[in-house]
C-alpha cells in the first residue's frame, strides 16, 4: 500500500515544551487510519503537523514527496481536509452557509457558489444527517448537531485526504457508529480517513489500520488484529485487559478486567 502523506523523524512542540521527538508515520493510501492513545501523547499535534497547522521544529512532512509547506494553500485544500477539536461557529450563520465555507478551496473571487458548490453543499449536508437544520442558526443547535455540521463542512470540501480529530465527540452511540460507518464507506471509493479516536474497539471494528501513540512517540501500527492484544492496552494505557474477536464483526474487542 502506498503513502502519498509522510511524517519524517518530526519533532513536535509548542514553544519550549516538546510533546514528540523523531515521528515518522506513512499513512496509507486508500485506508481508514486511526490514532489511539492516552490524552497528551501527541495525536492532535501529529494531526496538525500533517495539515501545515504547526512546523516541526526537524523532521519533514510531505505530500506527493513535497514538503507540505511548499504547496499552495488553495492546492494543498483540495488535497487535505481536516476537521479539529473546538471550532466555533461565527456568530448568526445557519447550517447551509456554513457548510458552504467547505467550498472555499474551489472557488475563485470571480466564480463562486456554482451549481456544482450546490451539489457538493446538498449532498454533504445530505450524507452527515442534516438537510433538515439547513436554515438553522448553528448557535441553536445541540453540541451533536453541530458536530456533524462542521462535519458536513469537511465533506462539502470533496478531498482525497480527511483527516478528523476526535470526530466522534458529543455524539451519542448511534451517531457514533453511523459516523464511522461512514468514513469506512468513503475509505471503500478511495479516499484517506485518519482520525484520532478514544474508543479502541470502535477504532478495531472500522479502521483497517491503528497507530498507537504514548508519550510522544509511535508504539506500534499495523492492522488491528495483528497489534491490539493485552500487552498493547497495558503499555499504552495501563489497562488491564483481555481481547477477544467481538462476536458481530471477528475484529478484536477489549474488555478490562479491572
Amino acid at each position: 500500500m502506498g503513502s502519498r502523506l509522510t511524517a519524517e523523524d518530526v519533532t513536535l512542540g509548542y514553544g519550549e515544551r516538546m510533546v514528540s521527538t523523531r515521528v515518522s508515520l506513512a499513512v496509507p493510501d486508500g485506508a481508514f487510519t486511526a490514532i489511539v492513545g492516552p490524552n497528551a501523547c501527541g495525536k492532535s499535534t501529529l494531526l496538525k503537523a500533517f495539515v501545515r497547522l504547526l512546523t516541526p521544529s526537524s523532521g519533514t512532512v510531505r505530500l506527493d514527496g513535497r514538503d507540505v509547506s511548499g504547496h499552495r494553500p488553495k492546492m494543498f485544500a483540495r488535497q487535505v481536509g481536516f476537521l479539529p477539536q473546538g471550532l466555533i461557529a461565527p456568530e448568526n450563520i445557519v447550517v447551509r452557509r456554513l457548510v458552504a465555507r467547505g467550498r472555499y478551496p474551489h472557488q475563485s473571487l470571480l466564480a463562486a457558489g456554482s451549481a456544482a458548490d450546490e451539489e457538493a453543499v446538498r449532498s454533504a449536508m445530505a450524507v452527515a444527517g442534516v438537510t433538515d437544520l439547513a436554515e438553522r442558526p448553528v448557535e441553536e443547535l445541540s453540541g451533536g448537531q453541530r458536530q456533524r455540521v462542521w462535519i458536513a463542512m469537511v465533506l462539502a470540501q470533496e478531498t482525497p485526504y480527511l483527516l478528523l480529530d476526535e470526530p466522534t465527540t458529543f455524539l451519542d452511540i448511534t451517531h457514533q457508529y453511523d459516523l464511522l460507518a461512514l468514513f469506512a464507506r468513503l475509505r471503500d471509493e478511495g479516499r484517506t480517513i485518519v482520525a484520532v479516536l478514544h474508543d479502541i474497539n470502535q477504532a478495531c471494528r472500522f479502521a483497517d489500520h491503528i497507530v498507537a501513540m504514548k508519550g510522544g512517540r509511535v508504539v506500534a501500527q499495523g492492522a488491528p488484529a495483528d497489534v491490539v492484544d493485552a500487552a498493547l492496552m497495558q503499555e499504552v494505557f495501563g489497562l488491564p485487559s483481555i481481547v477477544m474477536a467481538n462476536p458481530v464483526t471477528g475484529t478484536p474487542m477489549v474488555v478490562p478486567t479491572v
